[in-house]
């Protein structure tokens, strides 16, 4: 069985038999795997909290034929403990968690889905902007990466140049009046120039937002989100909005 090692962010956790459980893990070089941590359960486990959800680790596994096993597991970065400590931002991180494992397959190099998980949750363990704001704008950019970039600004139908009025989530993002379905909402411009800022990075415009736009902005996101990966995200009922 040949052995591995890689940096990987934990995503979630499943108990096996008495003293086990399933790690899977999205790495940086391997994509997403599976991997068992042995008596990781029992309290004098040397794994320990090492390979807890929200986790960064160094680790080393050794590959198998369905299932990897997990030999050695060092901390890269503890953002758990420090996320734990709001819940806003705890379940902020459980819904970019349960993305990264919605967008990604096991066995695919997914290396940017992993620097902006990773980047998102240093985000925050360091209270650098609003917990809201960070999470809607790793959904954007996770989206965009893989391959479904909304648009808020020129027409996503024709590519009319904007900015628009009327957003639809299956058209895209923005449509302009002749390419408008039935059904599309009108968001406030600064909604639309919120979501931007967040796709493109553009923390000084995000961070001066006001209150009401964001709310409007994050059912955006999450409709957008839900629509492309065809299926409700559990965690993102739980979170705590402003």
């Amino acid at each position: 069985m040949p052995l591995y090692r890689d940096e990987a962010i934990v995503l979630r956790t499943h108990k096996l038999g008495e003293a086990d459980r399933i790690i899977t893990m999205l790495t940086r070089t391997r994509g997403r795997v599976r991997a068992v941590a042995k008596g990781v359960r029992r309290t004098k486990s040397r794994f320990g909290s090492r390979l807890e959800p929200g986790m960064v680790v160094d680790v080393q596994c050794y590959e198998g034929r369905n299932l990897d096993t997990v030999t050695q597991v060092e901390t890269l970065a503890p953002y758990g403990d420090a996320i734990a400590r709001d819940y806003t931002a705890y379940t902020c991180a459980t819904s970019m968690l349960e993305t990264a494992l919605q967008l990604t397959e096991e066995h695919e190099p997914q290396t940017q889905q992993y620097l902006l998980l990773a980047g998102a949750l240093r985000s925050l363990a360091d209270r650098a902007h609003d917990p809201g704001l960070v999470l809607d704008a790793y959904l954007l950019r996770s989206l965009a990466v893989a391959g479904w970039a909304p648009s808020f600004v020129d027409c996503a139908r024709c590519g009319a140049n904007g900015p628009h009025r009327a957003f639809n989530v299956q058209s895209g993002g923005a449509v302009c009046s002749v390419c408008r379905p039935p059904g599309s909402s009108a968001p406030a411009p600064e909604t639309f120039e919120l979501l931007a800022s967040l796709l493109a990075g553009d923390w000084e415009v995000a961070d001066a937002s006001d209150e009401r736009h964001r709310r409007q902005g994050n059912g955006m996101v999450a409709a957008f989100l839900q629509w492309h990966i065809e299926r409700g995200l559990r965690s993102l009922r739980l979170v705590e909005r402003a």
